[in-house]
């Protein structure tokens, strides 16, 4: 330390002592004024003595000089005392500064360095020499750190002591320092500045600084809530999901409110800190709360209550809002009944099986399909469910599908629970979570009866177009012997002796027509008359015929219905229906039993499985036949309907009545269903559409059509087109016998011949077969309708009206094969005449 520094602390020393170095002054001049008492009252005794002659002058003197000497040397020590305990007060001080944990420096009035410690001087290394200016240049990245420093000053000038927190990157180190400023009294001008490093507690502070402001920012943005209120009630901590819930900031909640304010229903009996009248440390409930905008929410709060020292409290509480959970709660719930429904209701066999093949679940869809109760089938070992034969092939492919090895191809299997087995087709799908693996089943069986329904159909369709192709060949023939027998009974009269030749031939041609109209009623193409009709009209114009029919031991028993429903049927058709049944039930009854005949009005909102079919929704005029004979094994009662099918002996059926009866029904837009127990008897049952109004006013038109009398005579110039030789003979001779002029031609190239050749302006009516080779009769038709647009046309066919529906229009009639002489006469006359 320099004479400077030790001058400055000697004075600091002595300034800074303050009160207690007066005083010790003081105490020092009190012994100095003693002294010098002493010392007079010591002359002043030596003055006394000499007056009284005790002592020479020797003696005075010696005695005079002791006494200053003793003065004197009291003096010295006095001094020298005084100087020994300055240097021991300089060295305490110095010491003092110098195990200083901060960086001293002092300054004067001009900012020039009185004293620094060693650890200033550490600090300010490489700054240049330790002083004031070195102290600024430790903080000269912060732009602000002088003027924060002239500020400290200027309050230390003022005798003001102020600190303040500054950032220093010397030599590339991170440090935070508190600089202090302070005056040093009785030295105007002079500062004390001290520099402690406070990196450590500045790091501590700003880790509890982020701590605590995440752990606020966790509890604000908490799904649950928190709180704390006092002995008062008064909340002292809320976080913001609390407030939230209850509709108010903050702010508000931890200056005016309190607990009970937001409790609906608040405790009675408890303290303002308690959720229930019982209170306790410890409370757990659920109760309602206030929320924004009136609205009230369930909530769970877990509250602990805490009593501290002169009577305060401090609770700390969690709350739940049970709203959301229990919202989604049900939301879950729902999702689980939407499941749980999608899963029973299924259209679909489903079950749920394990690594080990049991099976986990399963739904009503394939409990059904074998029959047998749901819990009956969980915990079944599902291989035990699959028929052997194809056992080993499915078990190891869906192992293969649990360990994730194998495709999801759809599979045929057949399933056997008990004596019940089910054909179905299986698709198999893998949980990747837990391994098991949910098995869907299609119930094959319905597909499988559709599939032998189609079959069926389509034989049946095979069997109908066959048999439409051999009733439209018999009908060319069958329409020539008609004919020719026709054209001879015009000849041989009664009485003659070939006119029962004749007529013999003629009715085997019938007989040969009605198996011919048989087989187009089965293959749908015979051509129908329907009208509007009273079924129980028919009846009771048919009952005698059927009495007569069934013989008399079997009793016949017709039963009408009331109000019943009109009908557009072919009245001959539906009589031959009618007779059909009867005569099966006949022979089914061994000519001995009861017939009954019952009709009725039905209506059915829903589908209904028939026999071979299925009913629409409608209404409709039910016609039951039901018999008391030996019934229909149920293996036969797919096949009833088939033609050429019968369980009667060779000779005694042709196996054509009940298909025949099936196809009248179906094209008269009819159902036909069948009941039979072996033993007991047997029931067809026939739906009928009711006639609409249109029906009933369409046919009055034709009845008054019909009721006009006819001349089958006339002079009209006449094309006939026919490709079979016989047909076309007949026709024209019957024709030109009737009185007109008729061209004939065997095809249709050969027609539009013979018009270039005529005036096709001169041709009345044209008469041409459907079926031709070549340019057939619709063709024929349309090009001669282009010469001549108001050409009247008739076309002949053994086949049905129906297939002819898109070439009919105006001045187009239809004649159905086989027909007679008349019918030929007749059809044509009414073309002519319309």
């Amino acid at each position: 330390m320099n004479l400077d520094n030790r001058e400055f602390i000697a004075r600091h020393h002595k300034g800074a002592q303050g009160e207690a170095r007066q005083n010790a002054t003081k105490r020092s001049n009190s012994a100095w004024v003693l002294i010098v008492l002493l010392a007079c009252l010591y002359f002043g005794f030596l003055i006394f003595m000499a007056s009284l002659s005790f002592m020479n002058d020797t003696v005075m003197i010696a005695t005079f000089l002791a006494v200053v000497g003793s003065l004197v040397g009291l003096v010295i020590y006095r001094t020298f005392a005084h100087h020994t305990r300055q240097e021991q007060h300089l060295d305490i001080i110095q010491e003092v500064l110098e195990g200083s944990r901060g960086a001293r420096l002092i300054t004067d009035g001009a900012d020039n360095t009185i004293y620094i410690n060693q650890r200033f001087g550490d600090l300010c290394k490489g700054l240049g020499p330790p002083g004031f200016k070195s102290l600024t240049r430790l903080f000269e990245d912060n732009p602000e750190a002088l003027s924060h420093f002239n500020a400290l000053a200027d309050k230390a000038h003022r005798g003001l002591t102020d600190s303040i927190e500054l950032f220093s990157k010397h030599e590339d180190r991170d440090r935070w320092y508190v600089v202090t400023a302070q005056p040093v009294a009785g030295w105007a001008g002079y500062i004390h500045w001290r520099v402690d490093d406070v990196t450590q507690k500045y790091t501590v502070d700003t880790a509890i600084r982020e701590e605590r402001e995440k752990l606020i920012d966790f509890t604000d943005n908490a799904p649950v809530g928190f709180f704390s209120v006092d002995e008062t009630g008064h909340f002292v901590f809320v976080n913001a999901t609390f407030a939230r819930w209850i509709g108010q900031d903050i702010e508000t909640l931890l200056s005016t409110t309190t607990l009970h304010t937001y409790l609906v229903e608040p405790p009675k009996n408890g303290q303002p800190y308690d959720l229930t009248d019982k209170g306790g440390a410890k409370q757990i409930v659920e109760l309602k709360m206030k929320g924004p905008a009136g609205r009230t929410f369930l909530a769970s709060i877990n509250q602990a209550v805490v009593h501290e020292e002169g009577g305060r409290v401090r609770t700390r509480a969690v709350v739940h809002d049970l709203t959301a959970e229990r919202e989604m709660r049900q939301a879950l719930q729902a999702s689980e009944d939407r499941f749980q429904k999608f899963f029973e209701e299924a259209p679909l066999g489903i079950i749920l099986i394990d690594k080990d093949g049991n099976i986990l679940d399963c739904n009503i869809q394939f409990a059904a399909m074998l029959d047998a109760k749901i819990e009956n089938i969980e915990g079944q070992d599902f291989g035990k469910l699959i028929q052997s034969e194809n056992k080993p092939a499915i078990v190891s492919t869906i192992q293969n599908i649990a360990s994730g090895k194998a495709t999801y191809s759809p599979m045929d299997v057949t399933l056997e629970w008990k004596e019940k087995t089910a054909d179905a087709q299986m698709h198999a799908r893998r949980f990747k979570e837990s391994g098991n693996v949910v098995l869907h089943f299609i119930d094959m069986r319905e597909q499988k009866a559709l599939e032998a329904q189609f079959v069926q159909s389509q034989k049946m369709q095979a069997i109908g177009q066959l048999a439409g192709g051999i009733a439209h060949d018999f009908n060319n023939l069958l329409t020539a012997m008609i004919g020719f027998c026709d054209l001879l009974l015009l000849r041989h009269k009664p009485g003659d002796p070939s006119f029962s030749d004749i007529m013999q031939i003629k009715q085997n041609s019938n007989r040969a027509a009605n198996l011919v109209r048989q087989l187009l009623a089965f293959s749908r193409q015979q051509t129908l008359r329907p009208k509007v009709q009273d079924i129980s009209d028919i009846l009771t114009e048919l009952s005698h015929l059927l009495r007569r029919l069934i013989g008399a031991s079997v009793e016949l028993d017709i039963v009408h219905g009331s109000d019943l429903g009109l009908v557009k049927v072919d009245e001959g058709q539906m009589e031959q229906v009618l007779i059909n049944l009867a005569v099966n039930a006949r022979d089914a009854m061994d000519n001995n039993g009861h017939l009954t005949i019952a009709t009725e009005n039905y209506t059915n909102r829903k589908p209904k499985e028939l026999a071979t079919e299925e009913l629409p929704p409608g209404h409709w005029t039910m016609i039951k036949v039901s018999d008391t004979g030996c019934g229909i094994p149920k293996e036969n009662i797919g096949r009833i309907f088939e033609p050429f099918f019968t369980t009667k002996e060779i000779g005694h059926g042709t196996g054509l009545g009940l298909a025949t009866v099936y196809g009248i029904i179906r094209q008269t837009d009819g159902y036909l269903d069948v009941e039979s127990k072996a033993g007991k008897g047997t029931s067809f049952i026939i739906y009928l559409p009711r006639a609409t109004e249109t029906d009933d006013e369409e046919d009055g038109d034709d009845a008054m059509v019909e009721q006009e009398a006819k001349d089958l005579t006339g002079t009209e110039r006449i094309l006939l087109v026919e490709d079979e030789d016989a047909v076309r003979t007949f026709s024209q001779r019957a024709l030109a016998n009737k009185g007109y002029e008729v061209l004939a031609a065997d095809c249709g190239e050969s027609a539009l011949k013979l018009m270039e050749e005529q005036d096709t302006q001169d041709l009345d009516l044209l008469v041409t077969d459907v079926v031709m080779p070549g340019i057939d009769g619709p063709t024929l038709a349309q090009r001669m309708r282009q010469k001549s647009p108001k050409l009247k046309i008739i076309f002949m066919s053994g086949y049905t009206e129906d297939r002819l529906k898109e070439h009919m229009g105006e001045n187009i009639t239809f004649l159905p094969k086989p027909f007679t002489l008349k019918q030929l006469a007749e059809k044509v006359k009414e073309a002519l005449d319309d």
